[in-house]
């Protein structure tokens, strides 16, 4: 058990401060929520009825697929686009898809490779791409949910204040559909720009998101296992 918590770390404390930070949500969720109904003369709800409401599950849907949107991003662009100096960033002469010689793959796949790095076809086309895929369905599939559930929770509101309810398709035109996800969209964007850019100059040893602490400013795609020039 040591071991595989040892192992798994970054994974289990990861997952275990998204619990947290979801629990959280949900009870500041609810007393929001409660504080609005007694401010307006209204029931209170209890925390189970909250939680299976349209507005939590949009809230928690929304911040999902703006998340699954930067990784998807940001795995799709890194194979092409390139920034000097900075440990995201392929080296500059290495940017686009290498050769089955250069990722390892087919022919050129090492006894421990999975299975389908050693063949060919469709198998391997999918598998050399399947992290952004799966990053970019989940996307898809957080978006949709967040617009089945923003579409309820908006007519929710507008039956509340007697006007007609709207379709799935209308509800993607209105603004109230767009201004939060763009809202999330910008801020995650930011956080990966400033991300690329602050790790040229800046370091942190010990993380392998950080370039060595002796890398020069201009290096790209450090090794971390390779000497560093003086």
């Amino acid at each position: 058990m040591k071991r595989f918590l040892y192992e798994n770390s970054l994974g289990l404390v990861f997952g275990l401060l998204f619990l947290t930070a979801l629990v959280g949500q949900a009870f500041a969720g609810h007393a929001d929520f409660n504080q609005q109904q007694l401010s307006k003369g209204l029931q209170l709800i209890s925390l189970g009825r909250c939680l299976a409401s349209a507005s939590f599950a949009v809230d928690v849907t929304e911040n999902w697929q703006s998340e699954y949107l930067q990784f998807f991003l940001y795995i799709l662009l890194t194979v092409w686009l390139l920034q000097k100096g900075s440990p995201e960033s392929e080296e500059l002469d290495k940017a686009g898809r290498e050769s089955d010689e250069e990722q390892m793959v087919g022919a050129h796949a090492p006894a421990p490779a999975p299975m389908w790095a050693r063949v060919g076809g469709l198998r391997r086309a999918l598998f050399s791409r399947s992290l952004g895929l799966v990053l970019g369905a989940i996307f898809m599939l957080s978006w949709l949910a967040q617009s089945i559930t923003g579409v309820a929770a908006y007519n929710e509101h507008r039956l509340g204040n007697l006007q007609d309810p709207v379709s799935w398709g209308r509800y993607l035109l209105q603004p109230d559909f767009w201004n939060r996800p763009l809202e999330n969209w910008q801020s995650e964007l930011l956080a990966v720009s400033s991300m690329v850019v602050l790790s040229i100059y800046l370091r942190h040893g010990g993380s392998s998101q950080s370039k060595p602490v002796d890398a020069a400013h201009t290096s790209n795609g450090v090794d971390r296992r390779a000497p560093q020039p003086s």
